[in-house]
């Protein structure tokens, strides 16, 4: 397999090394994130099938294509974590790492021996993050839970979708990624305080539905000062006006054009003078009151012109507004080019796939694609040879089925 190439900047998180159990997408995001910046990332997968990401979605020579992004910069590890052998070598490789992090459901580590009470007091300095469905602890801490009942019980779903129909899902998985990111700046938050407070790791839980509810705005103030029940707007932004998608001849397009200099600058494009300088419009209270006029008035503008045409008016008028891009639009779009934000990445199984690059972006230690994801069980004779383990030990763990 031909690496891809070596960065040429330092990595923010090199010397890091994570241990990353659970699989799908919260966890194995957090652990994705931490290795584009440098961590060392073992990924533990179950002997036979492994991540079942691995198979999810649309498959090229036989893998996800998910699965290349998901899995880049790790190393596959194939251990059966159900036999006390396998639950053994974890432990040895927990005792000597930075970061574990895990999405099981509540209790299924402790039932392997390792909690972070028998985790902790091997290595004191291990900061462990666990994402559940409900968090560690609670009345609901024991029920399965997915991203789309977390972004249920946040809050999300309830305002997705055109008012007075069925609620919909934004079309990722918004909760898993939610909260693998909350946990990343508890794993880094927690690594600070390792670092400056005599080197105590701790434990960082994150519950999938809080790290949804966490981005709810002003959800609950209003619900507290006003008894307000945020309800389903579609496109529309909510006591915010005018923020729409609006038609075109040929799409849609999404106009902000919500701030007080913006809204007269929107109604000179469109020929609303009358509306740019109506006293009651000169604030977003009053733009409030009418914004069903505003949003007929601007859609009736945009009715009678193409996506460009209006994307290039709206550009010199100064006012925010985009299409609503599809893949191919963003693999297009020199922007994207322009920002490393669409970047080659070879497979080990030998072809060229474009994936997302790496976000944040950081000046002095910006984060790298090292290597490609792994097949299953890739690294294991590496991973224990690193541990001290001897060829005949490891052909005898592999003979046993704990290790693939």
């Amino acid at each position: 397999m031909k690496p891809n190439p070596p960065a040429l900047h330092p990595n923010a998180l090199q010397g890091l090394r994570v241990i990353e159990m659970g699989q799908l997408i919260a966890g194995p995001f957090a652990g994705k994130t931490l290795g584009d910046f440098g961590a060392e990332v073992i990924k533990i997968e179950a002997p036979g099938a492994g991540d079942p990401l691995r198979n999810w979605r649309l498959l090229k020579n036989g893998t996800s294509v998910w699965w290349q992004v998901s899995s880049r910069n790790k190393q596959s590890l194939a251990l059966d974590l159900r036999t006390e052998e396998g639950q053994d070598i974890a432990r040895r490789l927990i005792a000597e790492a930075d970061v574990l992090i895990e999405n099981f459901r509540p209790g299924t580590l402790e039932g392997w021996g390792m909690g972070w009470e028998q985790l902790s007091a091997l290595n004191p300095g291990l900061v462990m993050l666990r994402i559940s469905g409900y968090g560690q602890t609670g009345p609901y801490r024991d029920l399965p839970g997915f991203g789309a009942i977390g972004e249920a019980m946040g809050g999300l779903r309830h305002l997705t979708g055109e008012p007075g129909r069925v609620p919909v899902r934004v079309g990722v998985s918004i909760g898993d990624t939610l909260a693998a990111l909350h946990g990343v700046i508890g794993v880094l938050t927690a690594l600070y305080h390792r670092k400056v407070n005599g080197g105590q790791g701790q434990v960082i839980d994150v519950a999938l539905h809080e790290a949804v509810f966490n981005v709810m705005e002003s959800l609950i103030p209003e619900y507290s000062a006003f008894g307000a029940v945020r309800e389903a707007a579609g496109s529309a932004l909510p006591g915010i006006a005018p923020s729409n998608a609006y038609k075109c001849s040929d799409g849609y397009v999404l106009i902000a054009g919500n701030g007080d200099s913006i809204f007269k600058r929107l109604m000179e494009a469109i020929g609303r003078m009358d509306l740019g300088n109506a006293p009651d419009l000169a604030n977003n209270a009053g733009r409030v009151v009418r914004v069903a006029e505003i949003d007929a008035a601007i859609e009736q503008w945009s009715l009678s012109r193409g996506v460009d045409e209006v994307l290039a008016l709206l550009g010199t008028a100064r006012v925010p507004a985009g299409k609503v891009y599809t893949a191919r639009d963003i693999v297009e779009d020199p922007h994207y080019r322009a920002r490393d934000m669409i970047v080659p990445q070879e497979t080990r199984d030998g072809y060229t796939l474009d994936v997302p690059g790496v976000v944040p972006k950081l000046s002095a230690t910006p984060g790298s694609l090292r290597t490609s994801a792994p097949h299953l069980g890739d690294d294991t004779d590496a991973v224990l040879a690193g541990m001290g383990l001897t060829a005949e030990q490891i052909a005898a763990l592999r003979s046993k089925g704990v290790v693939a």
